[in-house]
């Protein structure tokens, strides 16, 4: 009982201090018995899940799972962890200052094809254009860290999909407040904040999605751009192959009044990028509305190491080459998630809802526990890669009015 109010005391005081280290709060909570009440969902490593079999391709998701757990804690204790996270981002805020600029995409070069004739000549160039322009988009994000990617889906798949995630993220409110303990199936790693949320999506249409172009969105979408000839399909060919494993699928959702995010990266440090992750507008995004900043070239354990320092961060922060995804709708940002990165504030006034089509894919030379469980249903995990998805949408076209193509996989709820 001393134990745990000691772990409690320290907590509060933690939090109230503001130069106490995030990690050390966090680490607190985990451990204190008044504070921790994990309520765990687990998938089988090789079991049934919503009657498909995982494969067993990736045997450590059970402990990936297992990181996707629920705290609860007094409101007062919350609130007061939340302010002092606030206040922090508002320093950071001014450390960047006006440095920030428009994230711009690059400049495509024209890369010269290779013929194979002649004596000495080389071997020949068979790579699509697709493919050349992929190499040359991926030496972007090798030394940025971030890629800005235009026009990466049609103004009409955005606005289907944009409406469609409104209405999951309604649905997921109401069966949420019918049973709390099944949030985590639902949301992600924003689960409790202000106006914001990581809403997990299913890949089959809902029970009560009746409407015709609704049923078919999600395989519209995943079709125009990572099947054959996709946008970003070459691109993630090249940074993952076709064994880079799906590692997140959802929606990242603000609306006005959501705070500014503290700068982070999303996962301990690799040596080896070990997810390129997908941030796709279906709205343009303006500056009231919160667009995410992006601090170039900050993915190197050099740059880590003075995130790391509590005595360089803030001069890191302050010479930050920083960009803001002023997006219009239909474009993506695509980056390493060892980035580092912050949602700014949807303003009161002059913001609107600002939802982010979010998926990854994960690099399969980074082997183990990312540290990250990742935005995906529980029941999803470890179960697709790049290339099962162009499998399953290589005979499918958009108006087909085949709306299941991944029937087999169900809709990523364990025991919601």
């Amino acid at each position: 009982m001393m134990e745990t109010m000691h772990r409690v005391y320290l907590m509060i005081v933690c939090i109230k201090n503001t130069n106490v280290a995030l990690p050390l709060i966090l680490l607190l909570l985990v451990q204190s018995d008044a504070f921790s009440s994990r309520s765990t969902t687990s998938v089988p490593v090789n079991g049934a899940v919503n009657g498909a079999v995982n494969d067993g391709r990736f045997p450590l998701h059970a402990s990936r799972t297992a990181l996707r757990s629920s705290y609860s804690a007094t409101d007062l204790l919350y609130q007061d962890q939340q302010g002092a996270l606030a206040r922090r981002a508002a320093i950071e805020e001014e450390l960047l200052g006006r440095n920030s600029k428009p994230l711009k995409s690059p400049k495509a070069k024209k890369v010269p094809v290779k013929r194979g004739s002649g004596f000495g000549a080389g071997k020949q160039d068979n790579r699509t254009p697709a493919q050349r322009y992929a190499e040359q988009q991926a030496k972007v994000v090798k030394k940025d860290g971030v890629l800005r990617i235009d026009n990466a889906l049609s103004e009409e798949l955005c606005d289907r999909l944009r409406i469609h995630v409104l209405r999951q993220e309604e649905l997921a409110a109401e069966e949420t407040a019918k049973d709390v303990s099944v949030s985590t199936e639902y949301y992600g790693v924003e689960n409790r904040r202000k106006n914001r949320c990581d809403l997990l999506l299913s890949l089959i249409p809902a029970d009560d999605d009746t409407g015709g172009d609704d049923r078919n969105i999600i395989p519209d979408v995943l079709q125009q751009i990572l099947g054959a000839g996709g946008t970003l399909r070459s691109l993630y060919e090249t940074l993952v192959t076709n064994e880079g494993e799906f590692y997140e699928f959802a929606t990242v959702i603000t609306h006005p009044g959501s705070d500014r995010q503290q700068v982070h990266p999303d996962l301990p440090h690799r040596q080896e990028a070990p997810l390129y992750v997908i941030f796709l507008a279906l709205q343009d995004v303006t500056t009231e509305m919160g667009p995410t900043t992006f601090l170039l070239g900050t993915h190197t354990s050099e740059e880590r190491a003075k995130f790391d320092d509590h005595g360089r961060k803030d001069e890191q922060l302050k010479t930050a080459n920083s960009r803001l995804a002023l997006l219009n709708k239909g474009d993506a940002v695509l980056f390493d998630a060892r980035t580092l990165h912050c949602g700014n504030a949807n303003e009161e006034e002059g913001g609107a809802t600002r939802a982010m089509f979010n998926f990854s894919f994960r690099n399969p030379k980074e082997v183990g526990s990312l540290g990250y469980c990742g935005s995906m249903r529980p029941g999803y995990v470890g179960r697709l890669t790049l290339g099962d998805i162009g499998d399953i949408l290589a005979d499918y076209s958009p108006g087909d009015q085949n709306d299941m193509l991944f029937e087999r996989y169900g809709n990523g709820l364990v025991n919601a």
